[in-house]
């Protein structure tokens, strides 16, 4: 019997070394001869460069070499690329500015990377960087979305007229037009998803490494996905054939989506290396972090759901602005519009839906995607409508949401917005989670609240999520410039350990445990006999890495199918061993048996055979490994209901979480320690948006939020003991029936949180982050009204 299979709480294979310090992450790589890079950045958010002087900062003690956007463009290399095109609504392709990885003509935001020192030390470097004059010329910056798109507003980039990246739409305006102008009721609402910084707990790295004799290039880097940067590496900035690079990511503290995309720093450190021919490493100050890695949501948005008079949603309609930044990042054009207009139906059966997508570029740093990616955006919109739909037509939000819900009978059921999904029961997740967070008791909790003096408030958001990212042919149909499936290589050794190689990166999700898990499953082993090997070009197939909430429903479904290669050249062996058919071999808890007898061979005794010549049958190979790759045929689609309780207090504003209820419906459950864990942190992060979050700037595009002084994280005292719970519908189009966990907190929470905070102090909306000073504002004008 397998040990520690499918549906065990199997302790993290990888916390061993975690837990006493023995990981391995770039920072603690040193190559021999390795010098160090500090970047000189902008302190302006926009200006043009006028003169880069360099001459001082060659002289310092240590420095090796001082390199600037003249230096890129000799050797025409370093234009960053986007890995997704979208087209506006009159068809024409969205503007697609050069981002050079060391400006040259014009910086365009605090923060932009214009030149890099190398020196022997890393001291040395800031030092030199610090000799470095660059002659600028400020121009006015562009900050604000409605600033940007203003009349006479400054160019970010001359050829985006208005500023404006693309303008997208995506439903039926017809028939929305005319859902909206039958309806008894249409409720409007303004909101602003706020702008948001990732702050993984270890900042990003890189080091770049350049073998003289045989030329080839090897990058360590923090990634989510090494096989994409290597593809980006070899087709963009560095335009050496793949075989010549390598790129590695080890151990990797947390990413959140930010560790996803082709960042100027690991280039230029890959390329600084092969022009000085040493290693060269950097590593990221959290100050830099702040004004580096890509942000997250920063949408603007006017939208409006119709309804008829017993409370029936006809209509939806959106109107946002979304925030690109100063230059398109990997994905961020598709996190706004396919990855958040098709989530527009949410769990309900809304039968029309028009959106409207302004993209604009700003004097701010990148935006791209963060953990939800759309999602959470899409969510939240459609959340607090119908919160405020229920306020205005004067019903219960529970029931309002019931009435709305797509029944379970309904599925496969296609929305409006171009999804199909296959597999849900909303109201099961519904029930279970009312139940766990005693909803039907919250009106004593309040009252007993209001004998204390505080407000108490209870919320509730139902959402559903679209995870995989996939299929490839679909993306690209949707503007993807590369196919989304995964590979896997599964090797079973002669005494009987296996070894997975994926090409899936685990910077937290647990694959090194949960992988296991599929394969002590499937061939009736301890998980113990399974090592789990990821991060290295060198050692794994061509893959698309981790992000989405794919690892398991595309990557482990590689495994899985690989697996079962392995299974069936196994029965091939055991038949030739037990002197019988191939079709008469069961396989079954480690064991192949000839069905209907006694006989049988053990996974061990099989797997020996296949490296021994003649016990193996004489028209197959030996050895015992497989490979498979896996492209999904749909999205899949996890949902749940998440309930939130907070007390305020009246004189200062201040929110505090009481209770969350989060229950979840992620498909078939691999490991139920790891779905909570997941379900923990995103719900974390998910707080963390809704009251404390939120990146802010100046009018003359200065980051005021650019350190933890200023930018507000949760901590362990902002947060409740949360009570978690499952509901599972399988997924019909992936073996495992798997769904994806690890976005599913950020997407359910933010509106929960919310809609507890304006029922606490009786308001229609209150805007992220609901701060003190903004919920103690809002309690006082409600006094007044």
């Amino acid at each position: 019997m397998a040990q520690g299979g499918i549906g065990s709480s199997v302790k993290r294979k990888e916390d061993a070394r975690f837990l006493t310090g023995r990981g391995t992450y770039v920072d603690d790589i040193v190559r021999p001869g390795q010098t160090h890079a500090v970047f000189v950045r902008s302190p302006h958010a926009h200006a043009k460069i006028k003169a880069v002087k360099t001459a001082e900062a060659l002289k310092a003690p240590g420095v090796v070499a001082v390199l600037t956007g003249a230096d890129l463009a000799a050797d025409k290399v370093g234009n960053l690329p986007a890995g997704w095109l979208i087209h506006s609504k009159d068809g024409t392709p969205m503007v697609e500015p050069g981002h050079m990885a060391l400006v040259a003509d014009k910086v365009r935001h605090v923060g932009d990377q214009v030149a890099v020192v190398v020196a022997e030390t890393k001291d040395q470097a800031r030092e030199a960087a610090a000799l470095v004059e660059v002659d600028y010329e400020p121009l006015p910056a562009m900050v604000g979305l409605a600033q940007a798109i203003a009349p006479g507003a400054a160019l970010v980039h001359d050829q985006a007229k208005a500023n404006t990246c693309y303008d997208w739409h995506l439903g039926d305006k017809a028939a929305t037009d005319a859902a909206f102008a039958k309806a008894h009721k249409v409720v409007t609402l303004d909101l602003v998803n706020n702008r948001l910084i990732p702050n993984a707990i270890e900042p990003r790295a890189a080091i770049g490494e350049f073998d003289r004799v045989t030329g080839d290039l090897t990058l360590y880097t923090t990634s989510q996905n090494p096989h994409l940067i290597r593809l980006l590496l070899s087709a963009f900035t560095m335009g050496v054939p793949e075989h010549k690079l390598r790129v590695v990511a080890p151990d990797v503290g947390g990413g959140f989506g930010s560790k996803i995309f082709h960042y100027a720093e690991e280039f230029v450190t890959l390329w600084a290396a092969r022009r000085i021919g040493r290693p060269v490493k950097w590593t990221a100050t959290r100050s830099e972090a702040f004004m580096s890695d890509a942000h997250g949501r920063d949408h603007v948005t006017h939208c409006e759901l119709a309804l008829d008079k017993e409370g029936r949603f006809l209509g939806l309609r959106e109107r946002t602005l979304a925030n690109m930044g100063a230059y398109l990042s990997q994905f961020a054009p598709s996190v706004p519009t396919y990855l958040h207009a098709t989530l527009l139906a949410g769990c309900y059966t809304t039968p029309a839906i028009y959106s409207e997508v302004r993209a604009v570029f700003t004097n701010t740093v990148p935006v791209d995607a963060y953990r939800g990616a759309g999602r959470p955006e899409a969510t939240y919109l459609i959340e607090r409508l119908v919160d405020v739909a229920a306020r205005e037509m004067g019903m219960d939000r529970v029931d309002i949401r019931r009435k709305n819900l797509i029944p379970k009978d309904k599925f496969p059921y296609q929305t409006p917005v171009a999804l199909q999904y296959d597999s849900g029961d909303y109201q099961a997740t519904l029930d279970a989670a009312l139940k766990k967070a005693d909803w039907a008791g919250f009106e004593k909790r309040r009252a007993e609240a209001k004998a204390r003096g505080k407000l108490r408030g209870i919320g509730i958001s139902t959402y559903v999520e679209a995870c995989g990212i996939a299929p490839s042919a679909v993306v690209g149909a949707l503007g993807g410039r590369v196919g989304l499936w995964e590979s896997a290589h599964v090797r079973v050794h002669p005494t009987g350990s296996i070894t997975i190689f994926t090409g899936a990166h685990s910077h937290g999700q647990s694959h090194e445990t949960t992988f296991a898990q599929l394969a002590a499953e499937k061939l009736g082993v301890s998980t113990d006999q399974v090592e789990v090997v990821h991060g290295d070009t060198a050692k794994s197939a061509f893959a698309m890495g981790t992000y989405g909430s794919r690892s398991l429903a595309v990557g482990g479904t590689a495994i899985v199918n690989a697996i079962d290669k392995i299974i069936a050249k196994g029965k091939k062996i055991a038949a030739h061993l037990l002197e019988a058919s191939e079709g008469d071999v069961d396989f079954k808890d480690g064991k192949f048996t000839v069905r209907g007898t006694d006989r049988a061979k053990a996974f061990g005794e099989v797997v020996l055979a296949a490296y021994i010549p003649h016990k193996y049958p004489a028209n197959l190979e030996p050895g015992l490994e497989e490979s498979a790759v896996y492209d999904p045929k749909n999205f899949t689609f996890p949902a749940g209901c998440h309930i939130c309780e907070v007390e305020i207090d009246p004189d200062t504003g201040v929110t505090q979480v009481i209770a969350f209820t989060a229950v979840d419906d992620v498909g078939t459950v691999i490991n139920p320690m790891v779905v909570e864990g997941q379900v923990h942190g995103g719900v974390a992060q998910g707080i963390g948006q809704a009251l404390l979050e939120g990146a802010q700037y100046d009018d003359q595009g200065q980051l005021l939020s650019g350190s933890f002084l200023g930018y507000t994280m949760p901590r362990a005292g902002d947060l409740p003991s949360y009570q978690v719970g499952t509901e599972v519908t399988a997924c019909t189009h992936n073996p495992l029936g798997v769904k994806g966990v690890g976005e599913v907190g950020a997407i359910g929470s933010p509106p929960a949180v919310i809609g507890a905070v304006c029922d606490a102090i009786g308001v229609r909306h209150i805007e992220m982050p609901a701060t003190p000073e903004r919920v103690w504002r809002a309690i006082r004008d409600a006094k007044k009204a």
